[in-house]
């Protein structure tokens, strides 16, 4: 693990369950109004932290990708406050994004979770926390988390001393 800045943090997650475990540390910090964009190529383990963010939250519903369907709800049991997930995977214009009501998503009271988030990037807020995840082989990715603001770096900071004790 290295530790950039306040704003930034770099590490290397061995397998899919370390990566889940990782997402369900994050999960349990995430509030309404908070924003996780996660970026990477297909198959570097963005599911995989989604799904942990959902356990997390507090969801009973298993976290899938929404590539179809484009938005899934997952509502936390204890107060049934509301994780977007969101995935542009499959919006090519400003027309799709319309279409698919993602504006209003995302003014609405719950916090969220976006995959592709750079073929939206003008929509979302300047507060928020950027993940980026690669390859490093069949088994380990490396995940760059980001955090561009207020919230954002309180987020991350938290997140560092829940999940590394840091």
């Amino acid at each position: 693990m290295a530790i950039l800045t306040d704003q930034s943090l770099d590490f290397i997650s061995s397998s899919e369950q370390q990566t889940m475990r990782l997402g369900v540390r994050l999960g349990e910090l995430l509030q309404p109004g908070d924003f996780i964009c996660l970026k990477g190529d297909l198959g570097s383990g963005k599911t995989m932290l989604a799904r942990g963010v959902g356990r997390g939250w507090g969801t009973a519903i298993r976290v899938t990708s929404p590539t179809y369907v484009l938005i899934n709800q997952y509502p936390r049991m204890h107060d049934d406050r509301i994780l977007y997930h969101i995935d542009c995977y499959r919006l090519e214009s400003e027309m799709d994004v319309v279409t698919a009501g993602i504006e209003d998503v995302l003014l609405a009271d719950g916090a969220f979770m976006i995959e592709w988030p750079e073929r939206i990037t003008e929509l979302l807020p300047p507060d928020r926390l950027w993940i980026e995840l690669g390859h490093v082989n069949e088994t380990r990715r490396k995940l760059r988390f980001i955090a561009t603001e207020g919230r954002a770096t309180e987020l991350l900071k938290d997140f560092r001393r829940s999940a590394f004790g840091v």
